[in-house]
């Protein structure tokens, strides 16, 4: 759940289930977790049963620096959740880390998020007005004190109630004592799987790359309104919620946020980049030298693009995967400062060209305008910038850190003024018809980062640290 960065849209959230008997399921889900951070690296959580106890640990901090081998064997069972955080409700202190775990009537209950509920303050009031202490700013935790509050005789029969209170963004992975629930929202906004382990037992996980890392033999998606329940009796799917018409699947999924080898709404992530790129050449067609893109996401773009386009490929940038992603820095001068450590340019591949550099989105600015400084400072003749989405001119609150209108380039310039803004020779974004033919759907999809046109009613004034002043 996402602080904010200088370029791309920032990552919601991972998320992991594992029923796992017989296994050593906390390390399974310290490689789950680790598959899925490109997701969140704000903080990171696992809860593990053992059909008595639960057990948690959670830290701000990376995967492999939350976790280690002492760690990992102190809580074990055949039960587990697992959380790689970036906030967009609360702020990215160790109160809002996940999963949440608290004690009530009918037993032990974790809960770990993906999203962002639109009537959280709503449904935050109405608890507090109960009676219910709160001790974090994040909306999770109003989802998990729903849950314990709910009716039902049976886990699932409370979560079902819950769920018909909640409007906005969720992907769940919920544990008991002795059963791991996966929960997506009707929309479907953002992703969530399942899949078989070859030894018994089953995974839910935000992409299918956690569940082939490990060693998932079948897997699908959790279609939007589904339970489906982990347990040792069975895996279980109910349609809980009917599927919202239309659908909001997030765009961005296709865009950026989803490593290529995911599968979302049944399409492979990088043959869709790879049209998206195609179809920008055809639409934004430039003379140039060079096709170049921004690693990692825009790769499969910039292939399609020269692919289309005629013009060669070739890699313009090297990225230092030992520097962390920028939006961790804690603002904007130190974040322009380490754009120098996180990218470096190979000059022999563009020295004296005309360069084509390939991006999956402008958001602030406070990158683009770098990246191209380092060009030519690296002696590039040209830089024309290739942008495989429309200028993003509104926030997101479904779980997608944009910043605010006040933050968002394309809210407050036109092309020509980014342009010039970030210093290009030229620059041009995929339409909206486009990307959504490269997508392949024409609707069904969440695209308010563009239009302003919400799949779902907003409270007014939402922010996303709404929380914060109610607790020091």
């Amino acid at each position: 759940m996402p602080v904010f960065n200088g370029e791309s849209p920032k990552e919601e959230c991972g998320v992991l289930g594992i029923f796992a008997p017989k296994e050593d399921v906390s390390r399974l889900a310290y490689f789950g977790l680790s598959a899925l951070q490109h997701r969140g690296q704000e903080a990171a959580g696992l809860a593990v049963s053992d059909g008595h106890q639960l057990r948690l640990h959670k830290d701000i901090g990376l995967v492999s620096q939350v976790f280690d081998p002492q760690t990992l064997s102190t809580i074990k069972g055949d039960f587990a959740i697992g959380h790689t955080r970036y906030s967009t409700t609360g702020s990215s202190s160790a109160r809002n880390a996940q999963p949440f775990l608290i004690d009530t009537r009918y037993g032990p209950i974790a809960l770990a998020h993906n999203g962002n509920l639109v009537n959280a303050a709503e449904l935050r009031q109405k608890l507090l007005e109960q009676g219910v202490g709160l001790s974090s700013t994040s909306d999770t935790e109003v989802m998990t004190m729903m849950l314990a509050c709910s009716n039902g005789d049976t886990w699932f029969e409370r979560l079902k109630d819950a769920i018909q209170h909640w409007v906005g963004a969720f992907s769940l992975v919920i544990l008991t004592r002795d059963q791991v629930f996966a929960v997506r929202d009707p929309w479907g906004f953002h992703p969530l799987n399942v899949g078989m382990l070859p030894g018994g037992g089953h995974v839910a996980a935000s992409e299918i790359g956690a569940l082939r890392t490990l060693g998932c033999e079948a897997y699908r998606e959790v279609f939007p309104g589904e339970i489906i329940a982990l347990s040792n009796t069975a895996l279980t799917a109910f349609q809980a919620l009917p599927v919202a018409e239309p659908t909001g699947y997030c765009t961005f999924e296709d865009i950026y946020f989803s490593r290529p080898d995911n599968i979302f709404d049944g399409r492979n992530v990088h043959t869709i980049r790879r049209r998206l790129g195609e179809n920008l050449a055809k639409e934004c067609p430039v003379d140039a030298d060079v096709v170049i893109p921004v690693p990692d996401s825009s790769i499969p773009a910039a292939i399609g693009y020269a692919a289309k386009s005629g013009i060669p490929y070739n890699d313009g940038f090297i990225k230092n995967r030992y520097i962390g992603r920028t939006f961790i820095e804690p603002n904007d001068s130190l974040r322009k400062l380490g754009i120098a450590l996180k990218y470096n340019v190979i000059l022999e591949n563009i020295v004296g060209k005309r360069v084509v550099m390939v991006d999956d989105s402008i958001v602030r600015g406070n990158t683009t305008g770098p990246l191209v400084q380092l060009l030519r400072s690296a002696g590039v003749k040209e830089v024309h910038l290739r942008i495989t989405c429309p200028p993003i001119k509104h926030p997101c609150f479904m779980g997608v850190d944009m910043g605010t209108y006040d933050e968002l380039i394309a809210h407050r310039y036109s092309v020509d003024e980014i342009c010039r803004y970030v210093d290009g020779d030229s620059l041009a974004y995929l339409s909206m018809e486009g990307m959504m033919d490269a997508i392949g759907r024409k609707n069904g999809y969440c695209n308010a980062c563009f239009t302003g046109k919400y799949p779902v009613p907003l409270a007014v004034g939402m922010t996303k640290t709404g929380f914060e002043d109610s607790i020091g």
